[in-house]
């Protein structure tokens, strides 16, 4: 059986970081350089944290205690925060033990939150939902368990639209505002994760995406967010929204931190994962890579703003030695399509049963519910052999090259007012254009990694997404890694994080 511990650089226990070691085991990881570090402990990042640990510069208890006082004092905090998670503090006096005794797990101490659709045990979790009551989760999550298991701490739970599926203003605990400027959304729908991070009230947090909902918070609210290729991390304790398209996945500050923490989330142990994050957190270098310039569709009804990050961008990373490939123009239309259809029948085939207390439900939620159930079974089966052909036709169509890096969401973020984003002067709906980029994807199962490029013209945060074969996660985290040292926007603070 895998045990997630092993998952650490042999040689760690031969460095002396001020009498604190970290255990050992049979597969790579990059260590952690003891640091002494003295800063605001809310604005540190996963390796931040390992290193002023292992340096002794402060304990997992004090960075609870500093962590706990921000969410309790912030308004962000209050929205995007649902519940504090039993047992942190008893987990946050034993990592300090561990700390102290040599005895450290790699990821000892450090506090994530958790999409309030993902289990964690004796947790109310509740899908932000009125049908879930005060449910609480008997166990863990796989991933939460992983994590847990590697010595992540389980710190708050974090809000979610509906069922990952309803609109901003969940009916049952409300909207969560974005950081950068409450009129605006922080998307969808892992809105308490992508806000949360944002507003440094956590270094990192788990997500759920079926069309977007990792990566477009990440764009939106200026952080960094994984959709690791199809089944990398499981979904057991997860509920549901579209079997066929879910996926969880890590968010958080950086790349990098992305990197730490992505081998100790895995469905199975998976040493060549472990040894590729190992070798970008040493060396990122990028040099000679091809990355496929896509010339429709994801370039379509696309903020000038958002274009010009993107193509800065491009040059960014054609100057650390990649080379830019355009590529051939594809058909994405029936394939996203297909992934609606997709969606809402499986939604529907979820939740249907629901509808005689129709009421209680978010009217988005509820709105795509019932367009589920006009598909019939023809319709659904068309859609699942057009994901296939998606599949095929996709990477046939990136053959030449070794990534892809698309624009993230078309615009800034939307209005809550209108529901709508502005493109070129344009609102459009939310439904309309949120997932354009991201929902292919989900369908074909990549990996996509979303990270901040930038400003745009009502000075919100702007994406580029860098997408991979199957199983070529740690490659994509190797760019954005390489992009994220010679850049500094993922280090930029919204002005309600503080």
């Amino acid at each position: 059986m895998f045990d997630p511990l092993t998952l650490v650089d042999p040689g760690l226990t031969d460095r002396a970081y001020r009498g604190v070691g970290i255990s050992s085991g049979t597969l790579q990881c990059a260590p952690v350089e003891a640091s002494s570090l003295d800063m605001p402990w809310r604005q540190a990042g996963v390796e931040q944290l390992l290193s002023a640990y292992a340096g002794g510069s402060v304990s997992p208890a004090d960075v609870l205690r500093t962590l706990t006082d921000a969410v309790r004092g912030s308004v962000v905090g209050e929205e995007a925060v649902l519940r504090f998670v039993p047992g942190a503090e008893a987990a946050a006096r034993e990592s300090e033990e561990r700390w102290r005794s040599g005895t450290a797990r790699p990821l000892e101490g450090i506090f994530f939150g958790v999409k309030d659709i993902i289990d964690v045990a004796g947790a109310v979790v509740t899908s932000g939902s009125h049908f879930t009551g005060e449910r609480v989760a008997p166990a863990d999550a796989e991933a939460v368990a992983s994590l847990r298991a590697a010595g992540a701490i389980t710190f708050a739970m974090t809000a979610t639209t509906e069922f990952a599926t309803g609109s901003p203003h969940n009916p049952r605990f409300g909207t969560v505002t974005n950081p950068w400027d409450k009129s605006r959304w922080t998307g969808g729908s892992s809105t308490g994760s992508g806000a949360g991070l944002a507003a440094r009230l956590m270094p990192l947090a788990l997500g759920t995406d079926t069309g977007g909902s990792i990566r477009v918070p990440s764009c939106w609210c200026g952080t960094t967010g994984l959709k690791p290729s199809r089944e990398r991390v499981s979904r057991t304790g997860v509920a549901p929204l579209s079997w066929t398209l879910d996926h969880v996945g890590p968010m958080a500050r950086s790349a990098r931190d992305i990197a730490r923490v992505l081998p100790f989330m895995t469905t199975h142990g998976e040493p060549e994962l472990a040894a590729q994050c190992a070798k970008l957190l040493n060396d990122p270098a990028i040099e000679g890579l091809r990355i496929g310039v896509p010339v429709n569709w994801f370039t379509e009804l696309v903020d000038e703003a958002v274009l010009t990050n993107w193509k800065n961008a491009l040059k960014t990373l054609e100057a650390l030695g990649c080379t830019l490939v355009p590529l051939p123009s594809i058909d994405i239309a029936p394939w996203h399509e297909a992934g609606w259809v997709i969606l809402q029948s499986e939604l529907a085939a979820l939740h249907s049963a629901r509808l005689d207390r129709a009421e209680l439900f978010d009217p988005g939620l509820l709105h795509r519910l019932k367009n589920g159930l006009t598909y019939t079974a023809v319709d659904y089966a068309q859609a699942l052999q057009r994901r296939a052909e998606a599949h095929v036709g996709f990477l046939s169509a990136i053959d030449d090259v070794d990534l892809v890096v698309t624009p993230g969401v078309g615009g800034e973020a939307g209005r809550l007012d209108s529901l709508t984003v502005a493109v070129n002067g344009e609102g459009h709906s939310f439904q309309f254009l949120i997932s354009r980029n991201t929902m292919i994807f989900d369908v074909t199962g990549l990996p996509a990694l979303m990270m901040p490029s930038g400003l745009g013209k009502f000075g919100l945060p702007t994406g580029i997404q860098i997408v991979g074969r199957p199983q070529a996660d740690a490659l994509c985290l190797r760019l954005g890694t390489a992009f994220q040292r010679a850049t500094d926007f993922h280090r930029l603070t919204p002005p309600r994080a503080m």
